[in-house]
């Protein structure tokens, strides 16, 4: 996976700070999740969003100009080998066709939309060992018949 050189000098910077995407979501007042998106370049922010992110991490102010421009989304095209992103890969694989008849039945023919859309990560404690419960949340948009 290709992790762009703004990204890489952006998380370099949050880890100096002792900052977590919570602590710069907070900041932002959005999600960490969209946060982490736009450091990754893949999401944009607001020109305010920008500079206060710029500002908290004490980066040039140049890459506050970079992370208003839209990037290209998704742009690896290949199976990915981090194991975390992998087991999603994997997920998709095993539960993608059965989670897309689902989501059909309930609502009919369509997708959900990444575009309207939220993701959560919260942490369970389990006595058997901690869980990820990750929350998506996307508008139903049904295909149009012309």
């Amino acid at each position: 996976m290709h992790i762009p050189e703004i990204t890489q000098t952006l998380l370099e910077a949050k880890d100096e700070k002792g900052l977590s995407f919570e602590d710069l979501a907070k900041l932002v007042k959005r999600n960490e999740v969209w946060v982490a998106s736009v450091i990754y370049r893949q999401a944009s922010a607001s020109l305010e969003e920008a500079k206060i992110l710029v500002d908290a991490l004490e980066v040039a102010p140049y890459y506050a100009s970079e992370l208003i421009k839209y990037p290209i989304k998704g742009s690896d095209s290949i199976v990915p080998t981090d194991p975390f992103i992998y087991r999603f890969y994997e997920i998709v694989q095993v539960y993608g066709l059965p989670l897309k008849d689902i989501v059909q039945e309930k609502f009919g023919d369509g997708i959900m939309s990444a575009i309207d859309f939220t993701l959560n990560v919260e942490k369970e404690e389990d006595p058997k060992g901690d869980r990820v419960k990750i929350v998506m949340s996307g508008k139903f948009l049904p295909y149009k018949k012309w």
